[in-house]
């Protein structure tokens, strides 16, 4: 089992697709390192040589940013937009869509299920 960037690779998928496991990897990032580091993207993880899987190492550690640096800086800048008090922020700061989604009928994800408003109570009617 291929262990890159502190994430064990699944098994028996194609290394393309088994580099997406890795956090600020995707698809076309991912037939990029493949490239830069001289692997066929449709060998499989576990019939990596340990060579291929140090290759794609080496092109990982000094080219790109990936899982607890990344998810840090992102952290961070989500941080940077609340402190500023920016509009980013305050949409952050109140958990609602952050890029400019509707909210009147929509954005339910962030907002949480519905809540009732109680109305006033009708008064008993005679007869």
């Amino acid at each position: 089992m291929a262990r890159i960037a502190g994430v064990d690779l699944p098994r028996n998928k194609r290394i393309e697709i088994g580099l997406t496991y890795i956090f600020g990897i995707g698809r076309s990032l991912a037939g990029k390192i493949c490239a830069e580091a001289q692997v066929d993207g449709a060998t499989k993880t576990d019939a990596l040589s340990e060579d291929e899987v140090q290759r794609i190492r080496r092109v990982i550690d000094q080219d790109y940013k990936v899982e607890g640096d990344l998810r840090r800086e992102v952290t961070l800048n989500i941080k940077r937009y609340v402190d500023l008090g920016c509009y980013r922020g305050l949409r952050h700061r109140r958990n609602l869509p952050v890029r400019g989604q509707r909210t009147h009928t929509n954005g339910r994800t962030r907002k949480g299920p519905r809540r009732a408003i109680a109305g006033k109570k009708a008064p008993p009617s005679k007869g």
